[in-house]
């Protein structure tokens, strides 16, 4: 990237405010004590925390690759979140979680499904830039 413009800035403050409404949400999880397979804490450490740090940092020399792995990312962490949350009736659905803690875990849930759509859209935008530029 040439210089630093508003889109990137943007993008990477959403993506620290993603991690730290997901650490809010861990700790959700943990006090909630809800349970989640090895494949999905993979997926969580891999994509959904992981995965747009990464992309984030691989917008200093690759600006369309950092921006396009942000967005598939979050993409997939949206998804992920929604159909766990929201969907599937589970123990991880917002629903089922215990009185004193479904205020945080929902509440983080919502925020984390906001954060990844904004997050894709910038980085969306910002691959669109980049390419075109």
């Amino acid at each position: 990237m040439r210089a630093r413009n508003s889109t990137w800035w943007w993008l990477a403050a959403v993506v620290v405010l993603h991690l730290l409404i997901s650490a809010a949400h861990g700790a959700a999880h943990d006090g909630a004590h809800v349970p989640l397979s090895f494949a999905a804490n993979l997926f969580i450490y891999v994509v959904i925390l992981a995965g747009p740090l990464v992309g984030l940092a691989l917008t200093w020399p690759a600006p369309a690759l950092g921006s396009t792995v942000v967005a598939v990312t979050m993409a997939a962490s949206l998804v992920f979140g929604i159909v766990n949350h929201f969907v599937l009736s589970s123990p991880d659905h917002v629903s089922h979680i215990d009185a004193q803690w479904r205020l945080l875990f929902g509440s983080t849930a919502v925020l984390l499904a906001a954060t990844e759509a904004t997050a894709c859209g910038l980085a969306m935008a910002l691959a669109r830039k980049e390419r075109s530029a």
